[in-house]
């Protein structure tokens, strides 16, 4: 399948697969037999096999251009990745029982970390990330792949809050300083993880044009 089919196909796939693996039928014998963090493993390597396939799809896609990106747009696209490279640290650094990416205990409702600023970090970052890129492409296929998924990452934020709610018997003392989204909690994050951060933000700047294609800093230069 070429062009817009195998497009549509993969972002079918993307977000069919994503909704299954987290259905609780599907789910909790997949835990009962890989243990929590076998799945959280199986499930992210999933996703990544998933989101190369999308993004590959789309680069394959019709180019039918929507606007001429500007400087701001990649300065703006600059800035939204690292963001999202930070927190995507400070989750695999930090303690938050609340979403996946980060150890679960023990945690702290007074030192919640990353999770008094999102209790949802890598849901986050990949909407930033999501942003980012349709920022910076200007063509129909990027932001039928990338609006899609940032708005996948939103709505993930508030139905993963619904859930836990619902099984969490001690949500509203562990939640009691933790956010949907605030920066009061930022000052608080250990500082360690944000530089890894950085440098991981500066590393798939430098990789992008070996891997993707596309240089990040071209428009810039």
């Amino acid at each position: 399948m070429d062009g817009w089919g195998s497009l549509v196909a993969a972002m079918a796939v993307f977000v069919g697969a994503h909704r299954l693996m987290v259905w609780p039928r599907v789910k909790a014998p997949l835990v009962a037999r890989l243990g929590a963090g076998g799945f959280t493993l199986a499930y992210s390597a999933l996703s990544v096999a998933l989101l190369v396939w999308v993004i590959v799809a789309a680069a394959r896609s019709p180019f039918v251009p929507l606007w001429s990106p500007a400087a701001w747009q990649a300065w703006a696209a600059l800035a939204l990745m690292l963001v999202g490279c930070v927190l995507v640290a400070q989750a695999l650094a930090g303690v938050n029982p609340f979403s996946f990416g980060s150890r679960t205990a023990p945690f702290d409702p007074e030192r919640p970390g990353i999770a008094g600023v999102t209790r949802h970090p890598v849901l986050l970052a990949l909407a930033l990330w999501a942003l980012a890129h349709t920022l910076a492409n200007g063509d129909l296929a990027h932001v039928l792949l990338f609006a899609p998924m940032g708005l996948f990452a939103l709505l993930g934020m508030a139905a993963i809050d619904r859930r836990k709610r619902r099984v969490m018997p001690d949500w509203n003392a562990l939640s009691r300083n933790t956010a949907l989204l605030s920066l009061r909690g930022v000052a608080a994050l250990p500082l360690w993880p944000s530089l890894a951060g950085v440098a991981a933000w500066a590393a798939l700047i430098a990789l992008h044009p070996l891997v993707i294609g596309a240089d990040p800093l071209g428009w810039l230069r």
